[in-house]
C-alpha cells in the first residue's frame, strides 16, 4: 500500500485506463464510437455462441444502420490458444485497416487483443508473446463485454494458452489497450446463472486481490473498495433472477471497477494457481478461482488483515467480537460463493491428485503470482491445492 513517510507519499504514476461509455442501450452508439478511433470499417471478434445467442445482431444492426463496412470473425475458441489467435489474425489482415470491434467475455477480449497486435506486426506469431511488448503498434481496438467479470476491457494484454507448453502466456502491447469500453448491461441479460457466478466471482477476486496485491495504492484501492461492494451485492440477485437489469447494471460496472483496479495494482495467488489450473484441465477461468479463493486468503491473511478488513467493511459484514476482520471477509466470501454455487473440489474439475505439482509450479512461476502480499513456494502452492482437491 502507498503511504505517506518521512519523504512524503510514494509517487505514482498512472495513465487512464480508457474512455467509458455505460448504460443500457448504448450499444446504439458503436458507429460513432468506430469514428472516434479514426476508422470507418470494423473487424468485429466474437465466438459462435454468442451470434447462436442472439448478442450479436444488436451489433451487426447498428454497423447496418451506419452503413459501416465489416466483417466478423467467430472462431474464438473459450479459452483461445496462440494458433486460435493466429487464425484470426491471418483473417484480420486479410480484411484490412480498421477498428477491432470484441464482443464477449474474457476469452475473445483477450483473443482481440492478441489479433489487432498482430495486424500490426505481420511477421509475428502468437507465440512470440514474450517478445511483442516492444513492437510495432497494433489496431484500436473497442471492447463490448458480454458478461461482467474479466475487467478485460481495461488494460493491453491477454491471457493466451500455449497449448505445447501447457501454460498461459501473456499477449499484449500498450497499442491494443481498449480505446473505449462500451458497456451495455443489456447484453447481459441472457447470460446463464453458472456463467454469471463464474464471471460475478472473478471480478470479486479482482476486487479482493487488488486490495491486498504488493502493488495496491490508493487509487487503486478506491476502485477495488467500490467494486467489491457493487459486485457482492449485485452478483446474488443478478444469479437468483437473470433478467434484473438493475442488478445486471450494477454488476457491469461493478465488474469495470474492479478491472481499472487490477490494471493498477496486480492481483495474487489465487489468479496465479486459476491460470495454471485453467491451463492443465481447461476449467472456466471464474471456477478455477472460486476453487481456491477461500483457501488463499487463509494463506494471506497474516500479510493481508488491513486488506481484508476493507473487503469485509465494503461486503457491509458484521464486526466481529473479536476483532478479527481477516476471518470475517473470509467467511464472507465463501457465504457468496455457496449463494452462487459456484466452488467446486479440483478433483471435479478434471485435476488428477498426480498434476497437482505441476500446476503448483506454474502458479508459482506466474507473473501475477509476484504480486501476492506473502511470496509463496512450491510446497505451500501444493498444500493449498491439496487441501481443495
Amino acid at each position: 500500500m502507498t503511504s505517506s513517510g518521512p519523504g512524503g507519499p510514494t509517487p505514482l504514476s498512472i495513465d487512464p485506463t480508457c474512455r467509458i461509455e455505460f448504460g443500457p442501450g448504448r450499444i446504439g452508439q458503436l458507429p460513432a464510437l468506430i469514428a472516434a478511433t479514426g476508422h470507418d470499417r470494423a473487424f468485429v471478434v466474437t465466438d459462435r455462441g454468442l451470434r447462436a445467442a442472439g448478442v450479436l445482431g444488436p451489433v451487426l444492426k447498428a454497423l447496418d444502420a451506419a452503413g459501416l463496412e465489416y466483417a466478423v470473425h467467430d472462431e474464438v475458441a473459450p479459452n483461445p490458444s496462440t494458433a486460435n489467435v493466429d487464425a484470426g489474425a491471418a483473417r484480420a489482415r486479410a480484411f484490412g485497416t480498421a477498428a477491432v470491434v470484441a464482443l464477449g467475455g474474457g476469452s475473445v477480449l483477450d483473443a482481440a487483443k492478441g489479433i489487432a497486435l498482430l495486424v500490426g506486426n505481420p511477421d509475428a506469431t502468437a507465440a512470440d508473446a514474450d517478445d511483442l511488448w516492444e513492437a510495432a503498434d497494433g489496431l484500436p481496438l473497442v471492447a463490448i463485454p458480454t458478461t461482467s467479470g474479466t475487467g478485460a476491457e481495461t488494460n493491453g494484454f491477454g491471457v493466451i494458452e500455449d497449448t505445447a507448453a501447457c501454460r498461459k502466456v501473456y499477449l499484449g502491447h500498450p497499442s491494443v489497450k481498449p480505446r473505449i469500453a462500451l458497456l451495455d448491461p443489456e447484453l447481459t441479460l441472457g447470460l446463464p446463472a453458472p456463467a454469471t457466478a463464474a464471471t460475478g466471482i472473478d471480478a470479486l477476486v479482482h476486487g479482493v486481490e487488488s486490495l491486498a496485491s504488493r502493488g495496491a495504492n490508493p487509487v487503486s484501492t478506491a476502485y477495488a473498495t467500490q467494486a467489491v461492494a457493487m459486485v457482492s451485492r449485485a452478483l446474488p440477485a443478478a444469479y437468483a433472477d437473470g433478467s434484473d437489469l438493475d442488478a445486471r447494471a450494477e454488476l457491469m460496472l461493478g465488474a469495470h471497477l474492479a478491472g481499472q483496479a487490477l490494471t493498477l495494482s496486480g492481483l495474487g495467488l489465487v489468479h496465479g494457481i486459476g491460470h495454471a489450473l485453467t491451463a492443465h484441465t481447461g476449467t472456466p477461468h471464474g471456477v478455477a478461482l472460486a476453487a481456491v479463493l477461500e483457501q488463499v486468503m487463509e494463506f494471506n491473511a497474516p500479510a493481508a488483515r488491513d486488506a481484508y478488513e476493507q473487503v469485509a467493511r465494503a461486503m457491509r459484514l458484521a464486526p466481529p467480537a473479536d476483532g478479527d476482520w481477516a476471518r470475517t471477509a473470509i467467511e464472507g466470501v465463501r457465504e457468496l460463493a455457496g449463494t452462487v454455487d459456484v466452488k467446486r473440489p479440483l478433483r471435479t474439475l478434471g485435476a488428477d491428485r498426480d498434476m497437482l505439482p505441476s500446476i503448483a509450479t506454474g502458479a508459482v512461476a506466474d507473473a501475477v503470482t509476484k504480486n501476492n502480499p506473502l511470496p509463496p513456494d512450491h510446497t505451500q502452492v501444493l498444500d493449498i491445492l491439496t487441501a481443495t482437491y
